[in-house]
């Protein structure tokens, strides 16, 4: 029997982690909870959540530290929880590997309907790879394998967010095609995904990091002006 989704919520303030998780396991979740910082990494790490709903401002750690930390050894889906206003606040912990955030003063069914949109993606690509054996997606030295959700550059795993993955694979499927920011957000995270297209920038530019020997000059990822993005027809050259 297959366990609950796991939720671990890292907050401080003891009101919001009490009605999260009551409402969290009226949903049918399985929750853990911690208070501080150093007690949610090692909860991140001994229990292995599925999703991980991080407080950017923790007394003894920022919260930003410690998704990066997370970003090393997980997998797992994040979804910042910030009091945070500004745009470059939400940027930068998108840029270091969360995949989602709410601002405070939210609901808890909001954070549920981001939770359940994030499993949504991530199931219906398990479900896509289990009812037939997808092709590996080639480009010279770079290759996506959908099935084990394996990206590797050189011979050399490229650890990639979810999110990242799904950016990549999407693009990957369709060489020389311009994609809308728009487009992206819809093929790639789904229709309701509720971030915004600024997001879409973040994330390709993590990618280009991660698969260009020159993220200034990408050669993969390609900047189509007035438009969006494509992922290269050809592969580029040593």
């Amino acid at each position: 029997m297959q366990r609950p989704t796991r939720v671990l919520i890292i907050e401080d303030q003891v009101k919001i982690v009490h009605w999260l998780s009551e409402f969290l396991k009226q949903a049918h979740f399985e929750v853990l909870t911690a208070y501080d910082g150093r007690t949610g990494l090692q909860l991140a790490t001994t229990e292995q959540p599925d999703v991980i709903l991080l407080d950017l401002m923790l007394p003894d750690m920022d919260g930003l530290d410690i998704c990066r930390t997370v970003r090393q050894h997980s997998d797992a889906f994040i979804i910042m929880l910030t009091a945070r206003v500004e745009e470059t606040d939400r940027l930068i912990g998108l840029e270091i590997g969360a995949d989602d955030y709410v601002t405070k003063p939210f609901s808890p069914r909001e954070v549920v309907a981001r939770i359940r949109a994030l499993l949504r993606r991530a199931s219906g690509a398990l479900a896509q790879n289990g009812t037939a054996q997808q092709r590996a997606l080639i480009c010279g030295d770079l290759q996506l394998d959908p099935n084990k959700r394996l990206c590797t550059l050189h011979g050399e795993a490229v650890n990639l967010t979810p999110t990242e993955f799904d950016i990549l694979q999407t693009l990957m499927q369709h060489p020389g095609v311009p994609f809308t920011r728009e487009r992206l957000i819809n093929e790639a995270l789904g229709y309701d995904y509720s971030g915004y297209e600024r997001t879409i920038d973040v994330h390709i530019r993590n990618l280009r990091r991660k698969i260009e020997d020159d993220a200034q000059n990408p050669q993969y990822i390609q900047t189509v002006f007035s438009v969006g993005y494509r992922f290269t027809e050809t592969p580029p050259t040593a």
